[in-house]
């Protein structure tokens, strides 16, 4: 079995004000460092083959301290970026519900064609997002793989892995820093452990249900 561990950034400054982030490069705030250095204080006694991040900078800051622990580099992967929310990005939701309403309507509907005229639609990440984990289980094979990558990542994995429709509400956690076990094997993927924030204080779980 291959083992992944993935883990969801930490928090932000627009995560607690329900902006919408996207592909924007917004770091951490100074709980968001906190929680990444509890992450490091948990992951940074295990043992990984590799380690790869999104290349958004949230996520590199948050894989940072358990790098550093482990003294392993991080490899970067555009492909665990978080998805392109086009027009809505930069915007909190009751921003884009009163500015946008029917494209806002589309967004809660779970639309997998919808794209935000400038973004990237649920079906198009669906692939992306699902694809890139899978193509970097198939890398190492039988390893131990830590990952650092976006809410939106793990809740298309989620949905791959357990069946849910792209189209389902959300019923299950993806705190920030969360940290999330799955294995895969020719038998396919299973979940080990999900969203599990012993390691926190306290973690904003802000995506849309």
């Amino acid at each position: 079995m291959t083992r992944l561990c993935i883990v969801r950034h930490g928090e932000t400054a627009w995560n607690a004000e329900l902006r919408v982030q996207g592909q924007l490069d917004v770091p951490l705030n100074d709980t968001g460092r906190r929680q990444a250095q509890a992450v490091a204080s948990v992951l940074g006694r295990e043992r990984f083959a590799v380690i790869y991040s999104s290349d958004l900078g949230r996520a590199r800051q948050t894989a940072a301290p358990t790098a550093a622990a482990l003294g392993m580099d991080v490899r970067l992967e555009p492909g665990l970026r978080e998805r392109h929310y086009g027009i809505f990005e930069t915007h909190t939701y009751a921003q884009v519900q009163a500015k946008f309403p029917q494209e806002y309507a589309r967004f809660d509907a779970r639309d997998p064609e919808f794209d935000f005229r400038t973004g990237e639609s649920l079906k198009d990440f669906y692939a992306r997002a699902v694809g890139s984990i899978t193509a970097i289980a198939e890398r190492h094979p039988g390893e131990d793989v830590l990952v650092f990558t976006h809410g939106g990542v793990l809740d298309k994995l989620y949905r791959h892995i357990t069946g849910l429709s792209l189209s389902a509400p959300r019923d299950f956690g993806i705190p920030n820093c969360g940290i999330n076990r799955l294995g895969t094997a020719p038998g396919g993927w299973q979940i080990l452990a999900w969203a599990d924030k012993r390691h926190l204080k306290a973690a904003l779980d802000d995506l849309p249900q």
